[in-house]
């Protein structure tokens, strides 16, 4: 089971994650997610245990618990949406626009732009 655990404090490494977890059984991986640019943690991470009963119990005995702190939080991690992300792609361009009506092809009156005067 991969398990989701937030509001971690900034000083927690991914060892003290995986001691954190394996007091309830065997552990797969721990790891803190960290910013790319400053590598500095962004208070969360993802722990895999391998035994569901056992991952069951470490969510049960967290649930709700402080650690270094801070109160974390302890769920199921969810799969990673496949629409790659929550955000809308979005076209630029087109569209009408508005707000400015000089400029461009002109129509009429003589203050710029293209005329039609062949």
């Amino acid at each position: 089971m991969n398990i989701y655990v937030g509001n971690l404090s900034w000083q927690m490494t991914d060892e003290d994650l995986r001691t954190l977890f394996e007091q309830y059984g065997s552990v797969t991986s721990a790891k803190i997610v960290k910013d790319k640019v400053s590598g500095r943690s962004k208070g969360f991470g993802f722990v895999e245990m391998p035994e569901d009963t056992e991952a069951q119990n470490a969510l049960s005995s967290l649930y709700d618990s402080e650690v270094l702190g801070r109160k974390i939080i302890v769920n199921e991690a969810q799969p990673k949406p496949q629409n790659g992300g929550g955000f809308k792609k979005r076209s630029f361009g087109g569209g009408g626009g508005g707000g400015y009506k000089k400029g461009g092809f002109n129509r009429g009156g003589n203050d710029g732009g293209y005329n039609r005067d062949y």
